[in-house]
């Protein structure tokens, strides 16, 4: 039996944060970084929204921690508002989402992406660190209610962060169409979300702005596939290399997926071809189409200027080897393992590292 179901209120266009005026928000917190509280974006959001009662938490970081979360749960619990609007990246998002959840509120949750990848706008899942290790934070309360995708805001994106992000678009896209969970509405936004952002990721890199809103939709899109369908096994990677070593996840996924695609595909072969044929890369066999897939993944890696190994990313591969156990443990662990199309076991971690970690 298949499922699908979406409560966010999706509001989507140039100037689309306008629609903050019409919310009815009387009592507001505003969560996002430092960077927007400097340039005033945050102020300026506030404002418009026309709440009485206003407060901005600035303090998010990338990768936020399980103690900055519990900092901001406390402002919830003490200003206690209405609404949680959420403006930055993923780390924004998930940060804001897990200050709604442990404060254990009713609140309303406005999210507002200012990157196009994480697709947190439109999912149930929150990344959190501790201890080095990124924990997924999955559960229905956390679901923003509405989201604001506003071309206005990608302007000024640079290409290192278009690269970065976009290939988190086109790992959950892909990731979503080979789960376990995935189904005919999923396969459907997550095919349209992988051909759009691998058609539009060059010209946006090089610093085509017209083509940012096509990619900001794609990762919605590729959010509301992997919240029904599940991710696989580079996220559940990326994830605990992150945790790890703080490199970014979209990074860190278009270094580990052409792997991933070659662990999966004696499983999950036909519908990479799919997928392949579908972002027009051809193959007249399955075989000839994922073989494209994953070649293609290595081109536009190469195209984006982003690392091909981890050594390429900065990491000492010693490093890597003294911690293998904890990595592959943690891993192991992670939630995204349970749709990934095979089951996901230590030999193939290990096998995955080697190709991907790069030689002393």
């Amino acid at each position: 039996m298949e499922r699908f179901s979406c409560r966010t209120q999706i509001i989507s266009g140039p100037g689309a944060v306008q629609e903050l005026k019409n919310l009815g928000i009387k009592s507001l917190l505003l969560v996002s970084d430092p960077f927007f509280a400097k340039n005033g974006m945050a102020d300026r959001l506030a404002k418009l929204t026309g709440a009485e009662k206003t407060e901005i938490f600035h303090k998010v970081m990338p990768d936020p921690s399980v103690e900055l979360a519990a900092e901001g749960t406390a402002i919830v619990k003490a200003l206690q508002p209405d609404t949680i609007v959420a403006l930055g990246g993923g780390s924004a998002m998930d940060c804001a989402k897990a200050m709604a959840y442990f404060s254990g509120d009713s609140v309303r949750l406005v999210a507002i992406p200012t990157t196009s990848g994480s697709g947190s706008e439109v999912t149930d899942f929150a990344i959190l660190t501790h201890g080095g290790v990124k924990h997924p934070l999955v559960d229905s309360k956390i679901l923003p209610d509405v989201a604001i995708l506003d071309s206005e805001l990608l302007q000024g994106l640079p290409p290192s962060l278009v690269a970065d992000a976009g290939f988190d678009v086109l790992a959950h896209a892909l990731e979503a169409f080979v789960a376990t969970g995935a189904g005919a509405i999923t396969d459907a936004l997550a095919k349209d979300a992988f051909s759009a952002a691998y058609g539009a990721l060059p010209a946006s890199f090089a610093g085509n702005t017209a083509v940012r809103q096509k990619i900001h939709t794609a990762a919605t899109m590729a959010g509301l596939a992997f919240n029904q369908a599940g991710l696989g096994l580079s996220h559940a990677m990326a994830h605990a290399l992150g945790g790890k070593f703080h490199l970014p996840h979209g990074r860190l996924n278009a270094i580990l997926l052409p792997a991933v695609i070659e662990c999966n595909a004696h499983s999950a072969g036909a519908k990479y071809a799919k997928l392949a044929r579908s972002a027009g890369l051809g193959g007249s066999a399955d075989t000839i189409a994922v073989r494209n897939l994953k070649n293609a993944l290595i081109r536009l890696r190469r195209e984006l200027k982003l690392p091909q190994t981890l050594q390429e990313a900065g990491v000492d591969p010693r490093e890597v080897w003294h911690s293998s156990k904890d990595i592959v443990g943690a891993v192991l662990a992670d939630p995204c393992c349970q749709t990934n199309p095979i089951k996901v076991e230590d030999f193939m971690v290990r096998r995955i590292l080697e190709e991907v970690t790069g030689r002393v």
